[in-house]
């Protein structure tokens, strides 16, 4: 019952008059007005802000924010796995050999949320993250590895929210949610960097230009709190002990380590 009325509330309200009509406010000059309770309700820390409060004409400017210069310092371990947003750390797990992970207990399908089989097929009992942003975390998405970028795409329409009732009731959020989809290759492996789109704003935008990203590299930005999910090749990467979810975490903090080499399967 309760996954039916919540699933009834988000299709009422997710229609694409209401999201292009949202966006739009975040963009315009009414929306500085909200910016003060905005901050103050969802606990924006202003002190990291590159400006100040009041210096934001949109409520847009704000979600997509740049903090000062040195607060998030990258670690730099050359082989070191980093987390590419601010967030909380959702889940961590093993993908199986069905092409699915189980995150918040519910399954949901790697083929249908890369919306492909074979490059799916690459991840197959490779590691998955799951990283929630909230509307009060900064929204920049950067690179957790330095890689070669060897695709690029984009998925789905409307979007549930990615919160945890989110993932609990949504009709697969992960896999079914408005995304773009970057994926890299470092020493022979793979990783793909899936950023998910949140309830109306579905903006994900793309910042970098070149074919190879550094570390800690931005990469892009929500324009609304979502979700990153980091797929791993099996070998690739090695899970630091302390990272135990549900665990808060800053971008460029270090997860876990790459391989520095592929290894023989």
């Amino acid at each position: 019952m309760v996954k039916w009325l919540y699933r009834l509330f988000i299709e009422l309200t997710n229609h694409p008059f209401t999201s292009k009509w949202l966006a739009s406010f975040t963009r315009s000059k009414w929306s500085r007005w909200v910016i003060p309770s905005y901050a103050k309700v969802y606990k924006v820390n202003e002190e990291e802000m590159e400006k100040k409060l009041h210096e934001y004409e949109t409520l847009q400017q704000l979600f997509i924010r740049s903090l000062k210069k040195g607060l998030r310092p990258i670690d730099e371990h050359p082989d070191s796995v980093v987390s590419p947003v601010d967030a909380v750390i959702e889940d961590v797990g093993i993908i199986t050999d069905k092409k699915e992970i189980i995150v918040k207990g519910k399954m949901y399908s790697i083929r249908e949320m890369l919306g492909d089989d074979r490059i799916a097929e690459k991840y197959l009992h490779g590691t998955f993250i799951i990283l929630y942003l909230s509307p009060s975390h900064y929204h920049r998405i950067h690179s957790p590895i330095c890689g070669e970028v060897v695709k690029q795409w984009e998925l789905g329409g409307k979007s549930y929210p990615v919160n945890r009732l989110g993932l609990k009731y949504g009709k697969d959020p992960l896999s079914k949610n408005y995304r773009r989809i970057t994926e890299l290759c470092t020493n022979g492996m793979h990783t793909a960097i899936v950023k998910v789109g949140a309830m109306f704003v579905n903006s994900i935008e793309l910042t970098h230009e070149h074919d190879y990203v550094n570390k800690g590299e931005e990469i892009g930005y929500f324009s609304f709190g979502s979700t990153v999910v980091l797929l791993f090749e099996k070998g690739a990467f090695t899970l630091d002990e302390q990272i135990i979810p549900p665990l808060e975490v800053k971008m460029g903090q270090r997860l876990g380590f790459f391989a520095q080499k592929k290894k023989s399967q």
